[in-house]
């Protein structure tokens, strides 16, 4: 009796998964186009005046998609760029062949592909937090691709301690996907808010965050696995880079809060601008992960001055025939 009752939830909670993901994604479509690369089908967000010489690329974190980078601060650089977001592989309309394609070397190479794809030569590129490690890996083996760097509290080197347990399991072979396929959606509905307002501190969440972002999609079996692969594949992958960072030439900025406690600066941002030769670091009170929530203006300034400095040295080398 005890084995059938089990087996019976399981089902009811498969059906209810089944049920849940058709309604989140009817509620949050796909707003861009498809980009079919090596391993991956990537949704990408085209956006703003296409007449900027210098297009800029964002790359959201984890447990979370493109919408995370779009509202407030995408939108408010379309008002002057070109922007295009991107779904990293695997996550929000992204899909990805293998969950173990998790690492920021193999999402930097399809992001690279894509990019050539949409006839993108050069970019600014601006990541959060996990993407930090993306970006950083993006200009050690694209640097032709990446213009500049802007890094908004990102994860660059290995940290003590693990991502979570729940992550582990989920990445864990048969069991992960039994959980995934089960109860990971009715539950995360529950949980969702809470967490994200963790994220926020010591900011306050701005009311509507979760809806507005596309979280939800996070919750579905396939999304959930692929961003605990990515998680616990991040430490090693970073541990393996990080020797490399004083090869990355293009211009840096990052901007980072001391509280942060998901993301810390003390391990990460600051032992980075250590680092890499030309990095501005920017380190701020009172700031916590969501820098992009709660500093938009800031970021807008430092990466158009970023641009402000790159397309007149770029214009020069385009006429002397050097790389700047």
């Amino acid at each position: 009796m005890i084995v059938m009752s089990v087996v019976t939830a399981l089902v009811l909670l498969a059906l209810v998964t089944q049920a849940g993901i058709v309604a989140v994604q009817r509620a949050f479509p796909p707003q861009g186009e498809m980009v079919e690369v090596d391993g991956a089908t990537l949704h990408v967000v085209d956006i703003g005046p296409r007449d900027k010489a210098l297009p800029i690329v964002m790359l959201h974190g984890a447990s979370s998609n493109l919408e995370a980078m779009r509202r407030p601060l995408g939108d408010l650089l379309a008002r002057d760029h070109r922007v295009i977001l991107v779904d990293r592989p695997g996550h929000g309309w992204s899909t990805r062949a293998r969950r173990q394609d998790s690492t920021p070397q193999i999402q930097a190479r399809m992001i690279d592909e894509a990019l050539h794809k949409l006839g993108i030569e050069r970019a600014v590129f601006v990541v959060h937090s996990w993407s930090g490690a993306l970006g950083a890996r993006l200009a050690l083996d694209h640097p032709g691709r990446v213009a500049g760097l802007v890094m908004l509290a990102p994860v660059t080197h290995p940290w003590r301690g693990g991502v979570g347990r729940y992550n582990e399991i989920i990445a864990t072979p048969v069991i992960g996907p039994l959980l995934a396929y089960t109860i990971t959606l009715p539950l995360g509905y529950f949980v969702a808010e809470a967490g994200a307002r963790n994220v926020f501190l010591p900011q306050t969440m701005p009311d509507g965050f979760v809806q507005d972002s596309a979280t939800p999609l996070l919750l579905r079996p396939r999304e959930f696995i692929a961003n605990a692969y990515d998680l616990v594949t991040l430490k090693e992958a970073v541990a393996a880079q990080a020797p490399r960072y004083g090869e990355i030439k293009a211009p840096v900025t990052i901007i980072a809060g001391e509280p942060d406690k998901t993301v810390r600066t003390s391990i990460h941002a600051r032992p980075f601008a250590a680092l890499v030769p030309n990095t501005k670091l920017i380190v701020l009170p009172d700031l916590g992960h969501m820098v992009q929530n709660a500093v938009p203006d800031r970021v807008k300034a430092e990466i158009e001055t970023m641009i402000g400095r790159i397309v007149p040295a770029q214009a020069a080398a385009d006429e002397s025939g050097i790389l700047p």
